[in-house]
C-alpha cells in the first residue's frame, strides 16, 4: 500500500499563461473536448486503454480530474490559445503512486489538428516549471511509449531526462520513463 501525501493545496494554479497559451482548470464546459479527444483513435493511438466509449466515461474522467483539483489545488489544465475558445488539448500534473511512493505524473494529450505546432511542449514546460516552483520536493515523471517519438521530444523539451532504470510495464505496453531534475541519476 502506497502512502499518499497529506493534501496540501496550492491556490495559485487554476490558470497559467505562456507566450501563446492559456492553461485553465477544466470544468463542465470542457466536457465535449474531453469526450472528443478521448474518443479519437489517432489522439490515443499510443495509449489505446485511454480511449473512452461513452459520454458518461468522459463525465467520470472529468470527475476524477476535479477530485484531484479539489484535494490538492492543482491537476490537469485545459489548454487553449490566448485568441481562441477552442481547446487544443489537456496538460498538467497530478499525484499518482509510483514505486511505493507518490510522484507527479506529467500528462499531455492534444488534438491531432494541433500537433506539430509546439503547443504540447509549451504547455508541458509550463506544467513542469509550475511543479518545480510549487512542489519542488516531488518527482515529476512522464511515461512514454518507446515508439512515440513526438511525446519523447515533448518530455525532453519540458526539461525531463530519460531514466531507463525506471522503465516499467504500463496498461499499453512498455513505459519509458522521463523524470525531473537530477532524479534520473539514481
Amino acid at each position: 500500500m502506497t502512502a499518499e501525501p497529506a493534501p496540501t493545496r496550492d491556490t495559485g494554479a487554476e490558470e497559467l499563461r505562456t507566450g501563446r497559451l492559456l492553461l485553465r482548470r477544466p470544468g463542465p464546459e470542457d466536457l465535449d473536448a474531453i469526450f472528443d479527444l478521448h474518443t479519437d483513435p489517432e489522439a490515443c493511438s499510443h495509449n489505446p486503454s485511454d480511449l473512452l466509449e461513452t459520454r458518461k466515461d468522459a463525465e467520470l474522467l472529468l470527475l476524477r480530474w476535479t477530485h484531484q483539483w479539489n484535494r490538492y489545488g492543482f491537476g490537469y489544465w485545459t489548454v487553449r490559445r490566448h485568441d481562441s475558445a477552442e481547446a487544443l488539448g489537456f496538460c498538467g500534473v497530478k499525484i499518482v503512486g509510483f514505486r511505493r511512493g507518490p510522484v507527479l505524473n506529467l500528462f499531455y494529450r492534444f488534438f491531432p489538428s494541433s500537433w506539430g505546432s509546439g503547443y504540447a511542449s509549451e504547455a508541458a514546460g509550463a506544467a513542469v516549471d509550475w511543479a518545480r516552483a510549487h512542489r519542488p520536493d516531488d518527482l515529476v515523471i512522464a511515461r512514454v511509449r518507446p515508439d512515440n517519438v513526438a511525446s519523447q521530444r515533448v518530455a525532453l523539451r519540458a526539461g525531463l531526462a530519460r531514466a531507463p532504470h525506471l522503465d516499467t510495464t504500463g496498461d499499453d505496453g512498455t513505459d519509458w520513463l522521463y523524470v525531473s531534475g537530477n532524479d534520473h541519476e539514481g
